[in-house]
């Protein structure tokens, strides 16, 4: 199976740095046209910036129309763009909760709403959102997140059937413990990294790359009829009670 998705035009939301970043650069060895969106940029990433606030709804029309300008379409839209609020619900503030659903969740509405009108017009489209394995099985100091996660989910499969009249798919992603700066995976002791490890049916932290992987299949042609869900992309994580019973001596 060859999944060609040369000459579409993506957009990535969250390119700046950290996974959207490898994502972005994904489909640009992938020969996409690809655009991405963050408020500040890494040096180096090979591919056009554009400066946009995913929770501005001003900042959000001028980037796609700046896309539009451009390239004339919107194929594909990825949006990773996220923040991390952590603190036990009684520690949480009005302002550190707001934040996280004006990112994770505002953010995915507007851009998803203004990107939406585009592939209306040409009856196609991609629309892939970054949800979370959180969103499955939350964490103890994770209200924030997890249920922001949980609503991009919600979301995802009510844009998929408002938008199967124009032949637009719509899918959510859960990426499992890929370390990146936000997490701190990478930076773990070695005891609480083999405890969370001991999670995942493929012992090992996941990578952008495999989560790249996802997304050009799904951005492809031969993901055509694949729409409304959510795909977990985490190794299996906590597919069983205890994955490392299977690597125990019997």
């Amino acid at each position: 199976m060859h999944l060609d998705v040369a000459g579409r035009v993506v957009v990535v939301t969250g390119a700046g740095r950290g996974i959207g970043r490898t994502l972005a650069r994904r489909f640009v060895a992938e020969g996409s046209r690809v655009v991405g969106f963050d408020r500040a940029f890494e040096p180096g990433g090979g591919f056009e910036e554009v400066v946009c606030d995913v929770t501005d709804p001003a900042s959000v029309a001028a980037a796609v129309e700046a896309v539009v300008q451009r390239w004339g379409t919107i194929d594909v839209l990825v949006n990773n763009a996220g923040v991390n609020v952590d603190g036990r619900v009684a520690d949480l503030t009005w302002d550190g909760w707001r934040r996280c659903f004006d990112v994770n969740v505002g953010g995915v509405f507007l851009v998803s709403q203004a990107v939406a009108e585009v592939m209306k017009r040409t009856r196609r489209g991609r629309i892939l959102n970054a949800a979370s394995f959180a969103a499955i099985v939350p964490s103890v100091g994770s209200a924030a997140y997890a249920a922001s996660k949980a609503a991009v989910v919600q979301f995802t499969r009510v844009l998929a059937s408002e938008l199967g009249p124009w032949d637009v798919t719509v899918n959510a992603y859960a990426p499992g413990m890929v370390p990146t700066a936000m997490n701190g995976f990478a930076d773990l002791p070695p005891e609480r990294a083999d405890e969370l490890l001991d999670t995942l049916s493929l012992r090992r932290w996941g990578s952008a790359d495999d989560v790249a992987d996802l997304l050009v299949f799904l951005a492809s042609d031969a993901a055509g009829y694949i729409t409304g869900t959510l795909v977990d992309v985490s190794g299996g994580k906590l597919a069983t009670q205890i994955p490392r019973r299977a690597r125990e001596a019997p």
